[in-house]
């Protein structure tokens, strides 16, 4: 069982981290999120406090919870990403002028942009859950 909780411990850690990290640009940075930013904010705020919550307490319900969030996030931040990368028209982009979908501004490690970054945490998470899901079958 040590071993599965690990799994969610690490999905908990991921999450915390990115709220962390979402604050840390918005508030700290000051740099103002753009529509699909806050809708994949939506997705990951409630995963930090969730998975925290079945961490603590080795409740599987918490990691069945946590999954749509996941999921959500993914599916936000794939479209996301589909848009900083060209894949898709500009005219199918969500944000306004002021805080731009598909231009954006920042870069981490020399190219590597918010919402891949983003992408790649809801991707774990959402590996890690079903992983542990799948170990603590009841």
């Amino acid at each position: 069982m040590h071993r599965h909780w690990t799994l969610l411990l690490l999905a908990w850690m991921l999450a915390l981290g990115s709220t962390a990290a979402a604050l840390f640009i918005g508030e700290i940075m000051g740099m103002t999120p753009c529509v699909l930013c806050w809708y994949q904010r939506i997705a990951m705020f409630p995963l930090a406090v969730v998975l925290g919550i079945a961490c603590y307490g080795a409740d599987r319900r918490g990691a069945v919870y946590s999954m749509p969030f996941a999921l959500a996030g993914t599916g936000m931040a794939s479209y996301h990403t589909m848009l900083v990368a060209g894949w898709i028209p500009r005219g199918w982009v969500p944000c306004d002028a002021a805080a731009s979908c598909s231009d954006q501004k920042l870069e981490i490690l020399n190219g590597i942009q918010i919402p891949w970054l983003s992408l790649a945490a809801f991707v774990a998470i959402a590996g890690l859950l079903l992983i542990y899901l799948r170990k603590t079958r009841p």
